[in-house]
This record gives C-alpha cells, sequence and structure tokens, in this order.
C-alpha cells in the first residue's frame, strides 16, 4: 500500500493532456504501487485486475454519490444535491436502480437490437459511401457519426438536431473526469457543462411531453409504454434514462471504434486478417475493449466499510477503480500490452460487471462489428497517415480524428 505525496503527483498526472495519447505508463506506475489511501481527501484509489472487478462486484459498493462522505460534506455547505437533476439509473443502486434498470431495459430487449442491424448497416455504408479521394478520418467520417445517429434514431429526434446534441454529449461526457475529486477545484468549462445539462434535459423532456400524446416507433415512446406490475417510469426519469443512454452510448461507442481501428493499424496484421475474414471482428471488438477500454476509469462508494485486496475502505469514501490500468495487469494478463485478439483468455471490465452491468452492450458490439468489418473491406490497404489528437476527456478517453490514407 502507498501513502506517500508520490501516488498523488501520479494521480494528477492522469489529467495532464500531454498524457492523453498513451497514459498506460502512467498506471503502470500506479499498479506497480498497489492501492492508494488519500484519508484527507476520502478517496481509496484501486489498479489492480482483481481488486477493481472486486469493487465491482462487491454488495456494498454503491455507485449513488450522495452516499459518499465527500458529497454529503458538501451538501452540508449548501451545495445542491443533484445539480444536473433525476440522475440515470446507472447511478443509483438498488432498490431505485433496479426498478428503473427493469422498465428500461424493456426497450433494448435482444429483439429490438438485433432489429436495428439493417439500420446499422445502410447508416455504416452511407458514412463510407461519402469517403472521396485518398484519406479518411475514422473518427469524423465514421466513429462519431455513427453512434449520434443510431441513438437520434432511436430516441426520435430529428436529423437537423443531431449537431447541438453531439455538442452536448461532448461537454457532458467531460462531467464524468475526476477533475474536482483530484484537485478539489471546479474545470475552467463547468459553467458550458451545465448549460449543456440544462439545455439537453430540456430538449428531451419537449420529445417526451409530444410522444405522451403522439406515440411513435421510437424509444421514448418506448419508455414511456413501459410498465411492470402497474409500474412507469415518470417524465423526469425517462429524460434521465435518455440523458444517460445519449451519453453513455454515444461517447463510448465512438472510442471502441476509433480504438480498434488504431489498434489494427498499429498491428496491420489484424486489419488485413478482418478485410479477409468478418468473423474475426468479435474478438477484435473484445480485446480492444481489454486493451485499450473506452471507459478508462470509474467510481464508486463504500455503502459500508468494506475490505479490498487487504485495504480497509471506510464508509462513505469514494474508490476510484483504474480500469485501464487493471486491463494492463500482468498479474492478470499474459502480455498485457500487446494487442493480442487471439490470446485464450479474452476478458475485461469495460463494460462493467454486477448490477450495473452495461445495458447497451449488445447494440455497442452492433455498431463496432457493422463498423469495422466495413471500413477494413472497403479500404483493405488503408494505413495511419499521422499520430492522433486526442479529446481532453480522462474517464471517456478518445481521439479527436484519426487520419487514415487509402
Amino acid at each position: 500500500m502507498t501513502t506517500t505525496a508520490g501516488p498523488q503527483a501520479l494521480l494528477m498526472q492522469l489529467l495532464d493532456p500531454s498524457n492523453r495519447a498513451d497514459p498506460y505508463p502512467v498506471y503502470r506506475q500506479i499498479l506497480d504501487g498497489g492501492p492508494i489511501q488519500m484519508p484527507e481527501s476520502n478517496l481509496v484509489v484501486f489498479s489492480s485486475f482483481q481488486d477493481c472487478g472486486d469493487v465491482l462486484r462487491h454488495p456494498s459498493s454503491a455507485s449513488d454519490r450522495l452516499k459518499s462522505t465527500v458529497a454529503q460534506r458538501e451538501i452540508a455547505k449548501g451545495a445542491e444535491p443533484r445539480p444536473f437533476g433525476q440522475p440515470g439509473f446507472l447511478f443509483l443502486d438498488p432498490p431505485d436502480h433496479t426498478r428503473l434498470r427493469r422498465l428500461a431495459q424493456q426497450a433494448f430487449a435482444p429483439k429490438r437490437v438485433r432489429a436495428l442491424e439493417a439500420d446499422v448497416v445502410a447508416m455504416v455504408d452511407g458514412l463510407l459511401d461519402q469517403v472521396s479521394g485518398d484519406s479518411l478520418d475514422a473518427v469524423a467520417d465514421l466513429a462519431y457519426p455513427l453512434p449520434v445517429a443510431v441513438i437520434c434514431r432511436m430516441l426520435g429526434v430529428p436529423i437537423e438536431d443531431e449537431p447541438q446534441f453531439s455538442r452536448a454529449s461532448a461537454l457532458l461526457a467531460q462531467g464524468l473526469d475526476p477533475f474536482i475529486t483530484f484537485t478539489g477545484e471546479l474545470p475552467d468549462n463547468f459553467a458550458d457543462r451545465m448549460s449543456a445539462g440544462h439545455w439537453l434535459r430540456g430538449y428531451i423532456a419537449g420529445l417526451v411531453e409530444e410522444r405522451r400524446t403522439a406515440p411513435r416507433e421510437d424509444l421514448i415512446s418506448a419508455l414511456i409504454a413501459a410498465e411492470e406490475d402497474g409500474d412507469q417510469l415518470t417524465t423526469d426519469e425517462i429524460v434521465a434514462t435518455c440523458n444517460l443512454l445519449l451519453i453513455a452510448g454515444h461517447e463510448t461507442t465512438v472510442n471502441l471504434i476509433a480504438n480498434a481501428i488504431l489498434a489494427m493499424q498499429r498491428e496491420p496484421g489484424h486489419w488485413a486478417a478482418l478485410a479477409e475474414d468478418p468473423d474475426r471482428a468479435a474478438t477484435i471488438i473484445e480485446e480492444t475493449l481489454r486493451y485499450d477500454p473506452p471507459v478508462q476509469l470509474a467510481g464508486r462508494t463504500a455503502g459500508e466499510e468494506m475490505t479490498i485486496g487487504g485495504v480497509t475502505v471506510p464508509k462513505g469514501d469514494t474508490m476510484m477503480l483504474l480500469l485501464a490500468a487493471g486491463q494492463r495487469d500482468p498479474s492478470a494478463f499474459g502480455q498485457p500490452d500487446t494487442f493480442d485478439p487471439d490470446r485464450d483468455d479474452l476478458r475485461h471490465l469495460a463494460f462493467g460487471h454486477g448490477v450495473h452491468f452495461c445495458l447497451g452492450a449488445p447494440l455497442a458490439r452492433l455498431e463496432a462489428r457493422v463498423a469495422l468489418t466495413a471500413v477494413t473491406r472497403r479500404f483493405p490497404r488503408a494505413t495511419l497517415a499521422a499520430e492522433p489528437p486526442y479529446k481532453p476527456n480522462v474517464t471517456l478517453r478518445g481521439m479527436a480524428s484519426l487520419p487514415l490514407a487509402l
């Protein structure tokens, strides 16, 4: 266990934009040092694969931030408990989480996801049809527009409003970064994030009211109709659920597709192999989720005193899980820094674990499979044209662009 100032400096390096392109050496240093305890901040940081998995599975792990000592201290000082309103069910615990997820998952039934495949194929083909010349930005031309088009199609959002959705999604994704946790200060664009959050909630609330009087074949109408034992979602709950699905389902899938493309470009044999055999897409995706996960960090609160990896976590302390570090853990994976879709034991924590396992995982896998098989088939000789720049996001780390030469 490490308790000196050194680990705190390493944590701050994760926020440093200069490390965004390759944070893995920093993760490895943290992993080698073991769990980090910061009692003055009511924070414990876990980085091994075993410890991260144990926290995700532990019955006392809470996702509701209001259960944390830090949140309660801020509320006692007058802070607003939920500045963005009703949270999505990802940030709630049973029984509230159980109820909301059970109702929401009706709209993500396997048959509904399978029914989307033809639309996703058409969207990908349409995006790649627009590529002209000898270059492709795999983010701007494919990975970014596809998930937002899919989620907007699912929600029933007019196509002309997609740019506003994209801007709000990008700003709110930054709200998942542990900036306040590590620095104790608000980020410079906090006001912009708040504004984006209020706009998005108001916009979705308006769509909900429209669908209550004129239902359509879309996700919002399905959430309104979802009912079990006489229980239905309220407008605030539907808005929070759609808000969650937009941010979690958009930014993460962008990163999954782009990260897989980059990993294959760095090892071109995988690109050529997928172009020849589309059945390889499944293992390419699962190894990407381990090797370069779209969600790098996760947070939990100790609902009761817990013991993880020999470390006692007091009730109310926040637990930061460095998933990206754990999935490069040499005690859990052979040659962890090698991208190897053919490894014998493909496993990861990229979609979480336990009751909070990602509801949209099948949809993300579908979108990634269609996109990756199509782009490698269309452009089998594509090569990396330049090193990609990265967005500022820490938690949902991803590229701003990915230039390929065709």
